[in-house]
């Protein structure tokens, strides 16, 4: 077997279509499931559905966060708080789980997760104070945990090479759709009702997910039970971090969520003050934009097909920044064009990042997963917090700053990969 170093360049200089139908092909991969074939649909069903609910939960609390901050006397960097402690409970926890799911299976982790994740959101409205609330979404997040990783590796396990793209694109397309929809039911409930009633809302559509869930995926035919001890788990974690290819990754996967948690979590704050002055359930339902976001990552194996792996990440990285400067305009339409550049663009960065660790990881897949879902939650708790403290002292600007040297530290990290790539080409003999 090469050196890990030589594996992550040949992978990072291979990319698009052609690099997929490069790959050997073996018996067990063509029993592998493929779009029109049995049990596909099933399980993208199922994912989907997985999908909204993760999403639905995680951020529950951003579109309230005006209405918490005016109920619980608090300023917008103390009720971001609410966010950021579900993400980062999150991404303390998805390793750990990720190493159960080696143990007891992918299907069994994620069923776990949705319905432990689902009841925990039943208790979320009734917290008495601030403190509490933070504690709750900090419980929440760390059960969701289980289910990210175990989904991409359910998927490299259970899905033909190469469809695998498409499939975790519509698992990510889910996780869009249940971010809008979580954020808009939570936004009209609680214009109707006030923000606990809200949360609630999003409570009872996690656990009616985590039954269309159950019901429809399928059992797991290419999965042996592994059983992961702490140093088998640190040495694989170390193998990951040691692998120059993944960890390009991981930082990727991490900025385009530092982006999306800061704009998202200051979005509603912005648009509730003058010159809009728009109310709560407007403020909810402008997470429309969220199907832009749907359709870019369900499409992100065809972008990869046309640009490579590369270019579908310059021509992410260019979007979202085009975006963050259109939405510095003090037209309302501007903003809603520059916060759909950003939605597409996050979200078809976060499907080529997160496919790309999915192939790129030979062994300890779940783990792969789990790592780069560390970083991507990371990113999020780090750019939900420093954003609405950029927010609270700068204003839009404040954090559309934050937004810009995350954007240019990934294209930095891409054209050194670029670079890498070119250069490990140069140095392949020339077969006769």
């Amino acid at each position: 077997m090469p050196p890990a170093d030589t594996r992550a360049s040949v992978v990072i200089a291979r990319s698009g279509a052609s690099a997929l139908s490069s790959l050997p092909s073996s018996s067990a991969d063509d029993r592998k499931l493929v779009p029109g074939g049995p049990g596909y649909r099933r399980t993208s069903f199922a994912l989907f559905a997985a999908g909204v609910a993760t999403f639905a939960l995680l951020y529950s609390t951003q579109a309230l966060l005006p209405a918490i901050s005016d109920d619980l006397g608090v300023t917008p960097d103390q009720a971001s708080w609410t966010v950021s402690a579900a993400t980062g409970g999150l991404a303390l926890a998805v390793v750990p789980l990720s190493a159960l799911s080696e143990r007891f299976g992918r299907r069994t982790m994620m069923t776990a997760s949705l319905c432990v994740a689902a009841f925990v959101a039943l208790l979320v409205p009734l917290a008495p104070g601030l403190g509490w609330l933070v504690a709750l979404r900090a419980v929440q997040g760390a059960a969701l945990a289980g289910l990210p990783a175990s989904a991409m590796a359910y998927l490299s396990e259970e899905v033909r090479a190469k469809a695998l793209v498409g499939a975790i694109g519509l698992f990510v397309a889910g996780n869009s759709l249940g971010g809008m929809t979580g954020r808009i039911l939570a936004g009209w409930v609680a214009q109707a009702w006030g923000w606990r009633a809200g949360l609630a809302a999003v409570g009872i559509l996690a656990v009616i997910c985590a039954v269309v869930f159950r019901a429809l995926i399928p059992k797991a035919r290419h999965f042996t039970p592994t059983a992961v001890s702490p140093r088998d788990l640190a040495r694989t974690v170390a193998g990951h971090l040691s692998d120059p290819l993944l960890r390009r990754l991981y930082l990727i996967g991490g900025l385009f969520m530092t982006v999306f948690g800061a704009v998202y979590t200051v979005i509603g704050y912005r648009l509730a003050e003058a010159p809009f002055s728009l109310p709560q359930g407007v403020v909810g339902s402008i997470f429309l934009i969220y199907l832009v976001g749907t359709a870019s990552s369900a499409a992100a194996g065809q972008l990869v097909g046309r640009l490579g792996r590369r270019g579908a990440l310059y021509l992410a990285v260019g979007t979202t920044t085009a975006g963050l400067l259109l939405s510095l305009s003090s037209s309302l339409t501007a903003v809603l064009a520059g916060l759909v550049l950003i939605t597409a663009g996050f979200f078809a960065g976060h499907a080529v990042a997160s496919s790309s660790v999915s192939r790129a990881a030979k062994t300890g897949r779940a783990q792969a997963s789990a790592l780069y879902q560390t970083a991507y939650y990371l990113g999020s708790s780090v750019g939900g917090t420093v954003g609405a403290i950029a927010f609270h002292y700068g204003g839009w600007d404040g954090a559309v700053v934050l937004g810009l040297i995350a954007m240019i530290t990934a294209a930095s990290i891409t054209l050194y990969a670029t670079r890498q790539a070119l250069a490990e080409r140069r140095r392949m003999p020339v077969r006769a």
